[in-house]
């Protein structure tokens, strides 16, 4: 090939590649988030990594998200199949932006299937055209989990989620987080009460959920051009500065109520974040690890009650590690039912990669492997693959080096991949039935039985 033919095989930008070592990162954190989501009864299910461009914009879910649209391109000698490709009108398709959307759809897809509440739990790829840039992908996966009820779902469902959030970030350990609580209905009942009107409300939240990102200048500027009074600006500001404990927070609420008596939306919102509060309290979540935020709105118009958003405490630049919440409507618009859901995503892969450029993780080593058997000598081969398949029976991740190099060599290489420990086996230890198993953190090697090999290996792993 030609040098001016040579073909960019580079990522396209914002779609994430790993090496060895990250994947299992990767896969260790896919695996723990997993054992959560089971302990608490949610099922996995898959949904195709392509939609309907219509459900995925049905009533406005799209948010600002850029979708990828899917179109076929077919081969030079096949192009007049374009028009029966069937990729026109209502048969318009499209990559997903998001698990929530595609779960409505699943659940209108198999309503007399499914046992209500529904719980499942996704671990998938999603697709978004936004600028990338570092932490920011089009290509990424998210763990969610959301349970879906008919006609009603109770709250405790709702106070269920910072305790499954909590049990997760406690499991990969990765310091000190906080889940920021809040309700909708606090804020769009607050914005009632101070004489917003209904249409300004919408708009005012996403203005509020943008503040952290924006800063409160820019926040005040755009809520004036949207219409609002400096007054009314000023309430919502000194509104979502509200602090204090949980419970401080909650009296200062309830106390606002006095003053509001006819804010029913207001008041629903504050008894709908007391129930959760409660809830959250009797499965044992530490009061260190939540709180109450009444500037959470998250931007998704679906949102209609209890929001959460955590963060890392000491490294809150990191943005929103986790978030989700209430909705009432999402799933009934393709069902024609009332079908209430709650839910959470951690977005894994821009996490990961947060957490390692923050030395708050560590790629993993890039083999599985414990254990390498060194191939001293080519007519000991058979040996060496006994050996490597009794330890592997014994669930030990075993190499066998197949490479006819210098012992230095093979020793190199089981250090650079990160091999803790490697079995050597010449003529005079096969004789004699032993090996020299070497640790290569300490440099230390010891003479053992091959008949005890598995369990000193086992020994020394632990």
């Amino acid at each position: 090939m030609a040098k001016a033919d040579k073909i960019n095989f580079s990522c396209p930008s914002g779609f994430p590649e790993f090496l060895p070592g990250e994947k299992r990162l990767e896969m260790y954190l896919i695996d723990t988030i997993r054992q959560v989501f089971e302990r608490y009864g949610f099922t996995p299910i898959e949904t195709p990594a392509v939609e309907r461009l219509e459900v995925l914009q049905a009533k406005g879910n799209q948010g600002d998200n850029i979708i990828y649209g899917l179109q076929p391109i077919l081969p030079p000698n096949r192009q007049a199949e374009k028009e029966q490709a069937g990729e026109s009108g209502s048969e318009e398709r499209a990559l997903k932006f998001d698990q929530t959307v595609p779960l409505a759809a699943y659940i209108a897809r198999h309503l007399n299937e499914l046992q209500f509440p529904f719980a499942r739990y996704q671990i998938d790829v999603v697709f978004r055209g936004e600028r990338a840039k570092a932490g920011r992908y089009r290509q990424f996966r998210q763990c969610d989990i959301d349970v879906v009820g008919r006609n009603k779902l109770s709250l405790l469902y709702d106070a269920q989620i910072p305790a499954i959030i909590a049990e997760i970030f406690t499991a990969i350990n990765i310091g000190d987080f906080l889940i920021r609580i809040n309700n909708r209905k606090v804020l769009s009942g607050f914005f009632e009460s101070i004489g917003l009107d209904e249409s300004k409300i919408m708009p005012s939240i996403r203005i509020v959920d943008a503040a952290e990102k924006i800063g409160e200048t820019k926040v005040k500027k755009a809520l004036l051009a949207e219409g609002l009074s400096d007054e009314q600006v000023e309430q919502i500001l000194t509104f979502t500065k509200i602090q204090g404990s949980v419970d401080e927070v909650l009296a200062q609420l309830n106390a606002m109520l006095e003053d509001k008596p006819d804010a029913q939306v207001l008041k629903t919102g504050i008894a709908e974040l007391e129930t959760v509060i409660t809830g959250v309290r009797n499965l044992g979540v530490s009061d260190r690890v939540f709180c109450i935020d009444l500037s959470i709105a998250r931007g998704l118009d679906y949102y209609t009650g209890t929001v959460y958003e955590t963060t890392l405490v000491g490294h809150e630049a990191l943005g929103s590690i986790c978030s989700g919440g209430r909705y009432e409507e999402l799933v009934g618009m393709f069902v024609g039912d009332k079908m209430p859901g709650v839910g959470i995503s951690i977005g894994l892969t821009r996490l990961m990669s947060r957490l390692i450029q923050a030395g708050i993780l560590e790629s993993f080593s890039s083999t599985p492997a414990q254990v390498m058997v060194v191939n001293m000598q080519s007519d000991l081969m058979p040996l060496y693959l006994e050996v490597s398949q009794k330890l592997r029976q014994a669930g030990i991740s075993t190499i066998t080096s197949f490479d006819e190099r210098s012992v230095g060599k093979q020793l190199q290489q089981a250090d650079k991949r990160g091999i803790p420990l490697c079995v050597i086996i010449g003529s005079e230890e096969a004789a004699a039935q032993k090996c020299g198993l070497k640790n290569m953190r300490t440099g230390e090697q010891i003479a053992v039985n091959i008949e005890q090999l598995a369990n000193e290996v086992s020994k020394q792993l632990a």
